[in-house]
């Protein structure tokens, strides 16, 4: 469950990515009031900075299928120290990217406290790639497979042999762009996925009620990594791999809002900011207006809210 401290990293890469811009991510989400925003739903705000990112006209990459994963893998590295350190000064991670690659540092640095742990994995894409698959070799198409323990060496075993978590605790939400070959791993592994398609069908209510028994099962805590790129570029311009047909603002805020309610979250982090390509900071400004919602300020706020788990997660 979530502490009473939140304490903030940023990660301004965008190495693992095709475009540039989501290095600026942590500013654009930081200049949105987030510390005041989060201050205000009663906790304590502690910001740890930026990990360090070279930026990639200094670097030339070395592997066309594994682009930039020297500098990847060493940002991931004190990326996972900083949450591993948050965690034992009993604080909760809330990591600003930067591009979705950054998602193997924190699990890294999660999973030396604990590997009883689910994910809810909100992305237009199922970021399941591997050196095997990739179209592109950007890395930050293949965080979940990495994080599961598949793929590269470098990727699979870092920081600590195998996977950081069990497949059947993860479960993603938002899918509408898949690879081909990426499809077929994803489909023989146990995660579960909702793709835009299901949340249609069934509504948001329903996918996160089911998504929540999923994630939490038998499994102490539950962490967010949320891609802006899930929600409809409408609300969301400022990514760099938009998708048509995406999250609506309310589908967003319910599903942060449930996650909030069960009482389940334990860390958190949101990646895909890129101010390049974004309108007056909507992007950044939404992004925050979720991470509040899933830290528990709700539409009528009686005071500052901390969630307790409950129910039958």
């Amino acid at each position: 469950m979530l502490q009473d401290t939140i304490r903030i990293i940023g990660v301004p890469m965008d190495l693992g990515a095709g475009r540039r811009g989501v290095d600026m991510g942590p500013s654009a989400m930081r200049a949105a009031n987030l510390h005041n925003r989060v201050k205000d739903l009663g906790y304590k705000v502690q910001d740890a900075g930026n990990v360090f990112t070279p930026e990639p006209e200094e670097r030339k990459p070395k592997d066309a299928k594994l682009k930039y994963v020297d500098e990847v893998l060493s940002a991931c590295k004190e990326l996972a120290d900083r949450v591993d350190k948050a965690v034992k000064d009993g604080a909760s991670p809330l990591v600003l990217g930067g591009d979705h690659s950054i998602a193997i540092g924190t699990q890294a640095g999660l999973a030396r406290n604990s590997k009883r742990r689910g994910m809810l994995w909100f992305d237009a894409h199922a970021d399941f790639n591997t050196y095997e698959t990739t179209p592109s070799g950007n890395i930050h198409g293949m965080p979940v497979a990495a994080i599961l323990g598949l793929g590269h060496p470098r990727l699979a075993d870092f920081d600590q042999p195998g996977p950081k978590l069990d497949p059947k605790n993860v479960v993603y939400i938002g899918l509408r762009s898949v690879d081909k070959a990426e499809a077929e791993i994803l489909t023989d592994s146990r995660v579960t996925y909702y793709t835009m398609r299901d949340i249609d069908q069934m509504g948001m209510a329903k996918v996160m009620e089911e998504a929540l028994q999923k994630v939490s099962k038998g499994v102490d805590e539950v962490h967010l990594s949320f891609d802006l790129d899930v929600v409809d570029p409408r609300w969301a311009p400022g990514t760099g791999t938009t998708v048509e047909g995406g999250l609506t603002y309310r589908e967003s805020h319910l599903a942060m809002e449930m996650l909030s309610d069960s009482g389940l979250l334990s860390s958190l982090e949101f990646v895909e900011v890129n101010p390049l390509l974004d309108t007056g900071n909507v992007t950044g400004n939404f992004a925050v207006g979720l991470a509040c919602s899933a830290l528990g300020k709700a539409i009528v706020q009686a005071g500052p809210k901390r969630t307790q788990r409950k129910g039958p997660f």
